[in-house]
């Protein structure tokens, strides 16, 4: 992958003339969104991140956590956070689940287990080689949610 996630469906979406791009003016830099591919790139890339911290034994360490992850089916979970993250870095998805305050804030989550959920976030930007700039922008979405 050159700088870009593609979608996992079609040919043209995984080629670099396929990969979405916003109608902008010159000097206007595409949607955080249509920068990364879309929902389909990150659909695949959430799939892979819930798949990471439902095993991860550091959040999950914390019983409250734990019995979160599996209290909804992952599939659930990880359609919410496709339409969170597609919402929060421009695309044209309304999130319709709770906000991350109310969802997060009788889970006790720790430094230690916020820590981890970043490492896995960490690993999962890595494993679809976001680009530094992108990583950067999804860190200070996350970082603007109050989870703690």
């Amino acid at each position: 992958m050159v700088g870009l996630l593609r979608c996992p469906v079609c040919a043209e979406c995984r080629s670099d003339k396929g990969a979405r791009r916003s109608k902008t003016k010159p000097t206007e830099q595409p949607a955080l969104y249509n920068r990364l591919g879309g929902v389909y790139s990150f659909a695949t890339v959430v799939d892979d991140f819930i798949n990471r911290i439902m095993v991860d034994p550091r959040p999950n360490a914390n019983p409250l956590v734990e019995e979160a992850h599996h209290r909804v089916p992952p599939a659930g979970f990880k359609y919410l956070m496709t339409e969170m993250v597609c919402w929060a870095t421009g695309g044209p998805q309304k999130y319709t689940g709770k906000s991350m305050a109310d969802s997060h804030a009788h889970l006790k989550i720790t430094s230690v287990e916020w820590e981890a959920f970043l490492d896995d976030f960490q690993q999962t930007s890595d494993k679809f080689s976001v680009p530094a700039e992108e990583q950067a922008e999804l860190k200070a979405i996350v970082d603007s949610q109050p989870y703690m």
